[in-house]
């Protein structure tokens, strides 16, 4: 018997799925497939929101959303859950896909997690934590760094976390203030707290892989796409209640560039998909790291066949053994795995 056609393990709960990749490789798409796929088995699954952007009300073109027929054909979660004024963070979402995603499984539904924010995607499955802040103590730290230097920081902060400091730019005050807050916060060492590749909810992940020119290509057609959709309207009409975290999504400051006349048409286009390309190289690199990722090719005719091959082996176990030396192989072979 092949792998993929192997019965689940007696006792076993079903994987999470999750998709990741670069914007405008089709993660919407595979996970509507994967989703309806299993409906012929009789299983149900539903759509979980990763994508930062996507959570705020109204943002549907600039952020890619899934259109409403894409909503219709599989139920999503955590799409439109705040207001554009409003701030979403890696913590709150982090709380809200794990309470999700528990809902969904205590009902028998699959959840499917697609977005393309790498850290919100590892967030929702991963052993990530997110230490508070104090203000007062980052004022102090911040007031150091600008009084004695970020080296005399560093040094203090290799004194104290020796691990830490061996994969952090001594030239980067933000990070050095950072660790040395979380260490003053939390009584613990800043490296306790960085992520580690191993998933508390069990999960397989399917990536989404094209060569350069193909997602370039997407990145173009979906640019243009977004503009005779309507994206300046929307953000003409959202622009008044921006928060400042909404207004970080992308091309959105294009976009008001142009509507306070400081570039044409033309050249916000162009803006858009050339910081959209680079995020997309960003986004390769942030997945390139996860050894527990498995890749396939965007645009194999048999890409949902594949997918479901993999989710079903992980169902079987198969992958318990790399899952299971991830952490290792990732400090081993690449060092730092901070985020930030």
């Amino acid at each position: 018997m092949e792998l993929s056609q192997q019965p689940k393990q007696q006792g076993r709960q079903p994987r999470v799925i999750s998709i990741v990749g670069p914007t405008a490789s089709g993660k919407t798409g595979l996970g509507i497939a994967i989703a309806r796929r299993l409906a012929e088995r009789g299983e149900t699954a539903h759509i979980v929101n990763a994508d930062a952007y996507q959570m705020y009300k109204g943002m549907d073109i600039g952020t890619a959303k899934a259109s409403a027929q894409e909503q219709a054909a599989v139920p999503h979660h955590l799409l439109d859950v705040i207001e554009p004024s409003d701030t979403m963070s890696v913590a709150r979402f982090q709380h809200m896909a794990r309470e999700c995603i528990a809902e969904l499984q205590a009902e028998g539904i699959r959840p499917i997690l697609v977005g393309g924010s790498g850290l919100y995607a590892r967030a929702a499955i991963d052993d990530i934590s997110f230490p508070g802040t104090d203000p007062d103590v980052r004022a102090r730290l911040e007031e150091r760094e600008r009084v004695e230097g970020s080296g005399v920081l560093f040094a203090e902060l290799r004194g104290k976390d020796p691990q830490a400091a061996a994969h952090m730019d001594p030239h980067n005050p933000r990070r050095i203030i950072r660790a040395l807050e979380v260490i003053e916060v939390t009584g613990q060492p800043y490296s306790a707290t960085l992520p580690q590749y191993r998933y508390v909810i069990p999960s397989v992940q399917i990536g989404l892989d094209l060569d350069r020119v193909d997602l370039d290509q997407r990145i173009d057609l979906r640019t243009k796409q977004m503009f005779d959709q309507g994206f300046v309207d929307e953000v003409e009409r959202l622009r008044p209640h921006l928060g400042v975290t909404a207004a970080r999504a992308l091309g959105y400051q294009q976009v008001i560039d142009y509507l306070d006349g400081l570039c044409d048409l033309d050249d916000a286009m162009a803006a858009v998909a050339q910081k959209t390309k680079r995020l997309a190289r960003k986004q390769m690199g942030w997945f390139g790291r996860d050894p527990r990722i498995h890749w396939l090719s965007a645009l194999n005719p048999d890409l949902v066949d594949n997918a479901m091959a993999v989710i079903d082996n992980a169902d079987a176990g198969a992958y318990d053994a790399i899952d299971m030396h991830a952490q290792e192989y990732v400090q081993h072979h690449l060092g730092d795995i901070n985020p930030s």
